[in-house]
């Protein structure tokens, strides 16, 4: 799914793709929210989910490669060695 289309879809429809299609990459907390990384193909998306209600809150969708820093300590790449 492009990038374009993505935003345009409802915040259910977009659980949905992110749930089928997404690949679940990284999770981290930050004040109340848990937040969790998903790849797509060509970008992407964090899901900022409140602790307490479990609801997602937010959407951020990105390309750049720097805003990933958050979670690079978390994300393994030992398999890559193997």
């Amino acid at each position: 799914m492009k990038l374009s289309e993505f935003i345009l879809l409802t915040q259910q429809e977009k659980r949905s793709v992110l749930l089928q299609d997404g690949e679940p990459v990284a999770r981290r907390y930050l004040l109340n929210k848990m937040v969790f990384l998903f790849q797509l193909p060509d970008y992407y998306v964090e899901t900022f989910c409140c602790l307490d209600s479990k609801e997602i809150r937010e959407f951020r969708i990105f390309h750049d490669t720097s805003y990933l820093a958050p979670y690079l300590e978390q994300i393994s790449i030992d398999h890559l060695f193997e």
